[in-house]
């Protein structure tokens, strides 16, 4: 595999740093919003009140990317909306109430924090061995394999199929775009694959009807959001142990992101930068409960568009960060983005999430001797980090929260059994 063009120390001239990290932000704005979205609705939050949910989502995301690459584990990671507080967040929204929902955050952040400042998840870096960790990048990828096919195929706005075809067209017109550009361009612009598939999807999608402006309307021009929008925290101790579940999924899923961004990166991984990782993303956690946004976490789409366009520098990283925060500020700009049809996002995130599970292979095929042991191991954590989220949530239910919160995340119950069979069979 190709090494890194521009390394994470490195610098790039300013327009330049801008149009990739803008990159950046469009891999991972339909995942970040999407969370909001589901969960304003699940609680029966009105538009202007998810409009504001997206707002305050995007600013927390933006702040929490800035501690992430400058006192937290300093990698080229992009924060993003965490997908496994979804159930707690709609649990304790439509019981309690957002304020709940903000104490449960402030308070969960401030654990995930001291887990990393007091270096408790480092210590446990030792269990993370090659056979290991080559597992865990390789079920980031897998488990989201079935969101870049949904995202093709339009599912999630359109479960009848009625527009599949249509959104099929596009999702192909934006992976050939991806891949063209990514495989055949020169200069600036081959670092560029994902801006130039997005914007000729984009346009391909507006003749044949697959655009939404409806939010457009809904956001305002400029506004500076509020602490606390949903009112003072309320700190119910069942809110702050269901959101704990989550916290430590997204734990395991982070540890799991850093060793990925690692080897793309070609960087070394220390217990110091797993620590200081988490730590800062217990910190981000705390300002999003006071900011009234949703969890963030280590997005595994932006360490794929690092793989993809060899570019790992923690400035673009940083310049997407601002760019989230000054988008925040803006919603109408927002809301312009938000309406990037998901058979564009589909296009785009099957080469970015595949990027990732190939990054795991090389990992392994480099580092782990392939003889029966081993093998046993890589073959029984990915039959079990594949299997257990095809689970059905009415069978999932029956489980305390933490077991199924572990098996809804691929990646989560792929690298425990990895790490107990990697210990037992010595």
């Amino acid at each position: 595999m190709e090494k890194v063009r521009i390394g994470i120390d490195e610098r790039v001239p300013p327009v330049r740093a801008f149009a990739l990290g803008f990159q950046h932000v469009l891999a991972m704005f339909g995942a970040t919003i999407t969370v909001p979205l589901v969960v304003g609705n699940a609680i029966g939050l009105e538009r202007h009140q998810i409009a504001l949910l997206i707002q305050v989502v995007l600013l927390a995301m933006g702040i929490a990317t800035l501690l992430q690459t400058t006192v937290g584990s300093r990698y080229p990671i992009v924060q993003g909306s965490s997908f496994a507080f979804i159930p707690g967040l709609i649990s304790i929204g439509g019981s309690s109430g957002l304020a709940a929902v903000e104490g449960a955050m402030i308070a969960g952040g401030v654990v995930e924090a001291l887990f990393g400042g007091l270096g408790i998840v480092g210590r446990l870096r030792k269990l993370f061995t090659p056979v290991v960790t080559g597992v865990t990048i390789m079920l980031i990828g897998f488990s989201l394999a079935h969101v870049a096919v949904k995202y093709a195929l339009n599912f999630f706005s359109d479960p009848s199929a009625a527009t599949a075809p249509k959104a099929f067209v596009i999702a192909l017109i934006t992976f050939a775009t991806t891949l063209v550009v990514a495989l055949k361009s020169r200069g600036t612009l081959k670092a560029m694959p994902v801006i130039a598939g997005a914007v000729v999807g984009y346009v391909a999608s507006v003749p044949l009807g697959m655009t939404d402006f409806a939010l457009v309307s809904e956001f305002p021009v400029f506004n500076i959001p509020a602490p606390f929008p949903w009112g003072m925290p309320v700190f119910e101790t069942s809110a702050i142990i269901i959101l704990l579940f989550a916290y430590m999924v997204s734990i395991i899923e982070s540890v799991g992101d850093y060793h990925a961004i690692s080897a793309i990166s070609e960087a070394p991984i220390t217990r110091k930068h797993i620590n200081r990782g988490i730590m800062s993303e217990g910190i981000a956690c705390t300002i999003a409960g006071m900011l009234g946004a949703n969890g963030t976490t280590s997005y595994s789409e932006n360490i794929g568009l690092v793989a993809l366009t060899k570019v790992a520098s923690r400035q673009v990283v940083q310049v997407g960060a601002f760019i989230l925060i000054v988008m925040s500020l803006f919603p109408k700009f927002s809301a312009i983005l938000a309406s990037i049809p998901q058979p564009v996002l589909g296009g785009l995130t099957v080469a970015l999430y595949g990027m990732i599970s190939v990054t795991g292979l090389r990992l392994i095929k480099d580092n782990v001797e392939l003889n029966d042991r081993n093998m046993l191991v890589i073959a029984s954590s990915l039959i079990i980090g594949l299997g257990a989220p095809q689970l059905p949530s009415e069978f999932l239910q029956n489980f305390p929260k933490i077991v199924s919160g572990i098996l809804e995340s691929g990646m989560a119950a792929g690298a425990i059994t990895a790490i107990i069979l990697d210990q037992i069979l010595r």
